[in-house]
């Protein structure tokens, strides 16, 4: 008879997800799946409003990455009054999201994933957690938090909120940066650069601790996607697409992003809320792809910012071609936070940052927007369809999490197969597979959505915990 584990909750992500491990006769793993086990119907409930509500409705979809779909939503909404938005408008939006990937990036890294990394996937769950890495590595946890508090403050400084700030708007932003917020985060640069160069050199010392994950987590071929700029290098604001194989070599370029239905299709799985977008050329499930630091590290042939131009070469060096394993989007988040941090001085030093001319207005002059930028966990889409009025009549969102949906599964399954043998598995075994989905770090809370039929499942189990009956719709 097959038997199954399952693990339910997923802890240490944001949202909510179970995985069923399914054993054969012998007590080996023949299969493995993640079920994002919460639904949020934004695209159902949206239809009827007013299209330049849309980004402030949209930041609500997520309490971790508002500032992402802000941007995604106003980039659609740009084009839907087809306006070319003033170009300090595109620098405050590119800080903004900046600040964004900074905080979330070290979210996942040193909140969630580090008690992983520094007290061991075999620690006592009591003390794997952020309070447990405090008390072991103090100074590690306090840089941890203070990165993502400068990151959290420069959306609160600048967009008056830092969690669902309403400042960036259909056209540009809501006002213009003050010299006072641009010197007080300028102040504060030199001190959260030192902090992730430190944590890059304790992270790339202890490595070679971690070739048991890195060979096991998600470490298969694969297609990478994301944004790049006209010249290839890394870009999260107002790139086009590239798509390159597990070899490093690229099958598609400058794919103009709001073309995506031409080569972007959505499976659905029938125990899972969350869709799995596929590379339509390549097929389902072969189009899988993965998206994200990981992804944007392989297609991006140079940062454009020195400290992070010498971390990418060094990246590159831990695998021919492409680097495969998905334990490196840890690695991947740390260069971004590099990254960021050195582009959003060189922005705030550009001599526009400060011009007043921040916002374009019109009425509707496109029925269709589309706006794609890069959100910390990978590309994110926004696509709305609106009436002569600017009510919204469509919107269909491909959230960056969702773009991973097929790798995360097929990561799961390899870190189950290589870990789990017979009856007797540790809470440790199971917390490592666990750590694969970590590594990904999904935002579940708004990847799912649906065509407005919610598929219900309803069962009825006895005080013994036998089930009596189970109901499908």
């Amino acid at each position: 008879m097959n038997r199954k584990i399952v693990i339910d909750p997923v802890t240490r992500i944001e949202g909510h997800a179970r995985i069923t491990i399914f054993l054969d006769d012998k007590g080996g793993v023949s299969d493995a799946r993640v079920h994002v086990t919460q639904f949020r119907g934004f695209e159902k409930f949206v239809e009827g409003r007013p299209f330049y509500e849309m980004p402030s409705l949209m930041a609500r979809t997520c309490g971790i990455c508002p500032v992402s779909h802000l941007i995604a939503a106003s980039k659609a909404c740009d084009q839907i009054l087809a306006v070319r938005i003033p170009e300090t408008a595109i620098l405050l939006r590119r800080i903004l999201n900046l600040a964004q990937i900074i905080q979330s990036h070290a979210l996942n890294f040193f909140y969630l994933s580090s008690p992983d990394l520094l007290l061991g996937m075999d620690a006592d769950p009591a003390e794997r957690n952020l309070f447990g890495l405090l008390r072991r590595y103090p100074d590690i946890a306090r840089d941890g938090v203070r990165l993502r508090q400068f990151g959290q403050q420069i959306i609160e400084w600048m967009g008056n909120k830092r969690i669902h700030s309403t400042w960036v708007v259909p056209g540009g932003v809501g006002s213009p940066l003050t010299p006072q917020v641009r010197e007080r985060i300028l102040a504060e640069l030199p001190e959260v650069k030192r902090i992730i160069l430190r944590t890059l050199d304790w992270y790339k010392n202890r490595m070679g601790s971690y070739q048991e994950y890195i060979r096991t987590f998600a470490n298969f071929p694969s297609m990478f996607m994301g944004l790049v700029a006209a010249d290839g290098s890394l870009e999260h604001y107002h790139g086009r697409i590239r798509v390159v194989s597990s070899r490093g070599s690229i099958i598609a370029d400058q794919l103009d992003p709001t073309d995506y239905p031409n080569f972007i299709a959505e499976a659905v799985e029938p125990d899972s809320y969350l869709k799995s977008p596929y590379y339509k050329p390549a097929g389902y499930p072969n189009g899988m792809y993965r998206v994200g630091p990981l992804a944007r590290m392989n297609i991006a042939t140079q940062c454009g910012t020195p400290g992070a131009d010498l971390e990418l070469a060094e990246f590159h060096c831990l695998d021919l071609g492409a680097v495969l394993s998905s334990f490196h989007y840890h690695y991947a988040r740390l260069i971004e936070i590099l990254y960021s941090l050195e582009q959003i001085e060189k922005l705030l030093n550009d001599g526009r940052v400060l011009d007043a001319n921040v916002r374009a207005y019109a009425g509707v002059n496109n029925l269709e927007g589309i706006g794609v930028s890069e959100a910390p966990r990978g590309t994110l889409f926004h696509h709305y369809k609106v009436n002569a009025e600017g009510l919204v009549e469509w919107a269909n969102l491909i959230i960056a999490s969702g773009n991973n949906n097929l790798a995360m599964n097929r990561g799961v399954l390899q870190a189950a197969q290589h870990y789990i043998h017979g009856d007797s598995v540790s809470e440790g075994t199971l917390n490592r597979i666990e750590a694969v989905i970590r590594a990904f770090d999904p935002c579940l809370a708004c990847s799912t959505h649906d065509d407005g039929r919610m598929a219900l499942q309803v069962q009825l189990y006895a005080s013994d915990g036998k089930l009596l009956h189970e109901v499908l719709r």
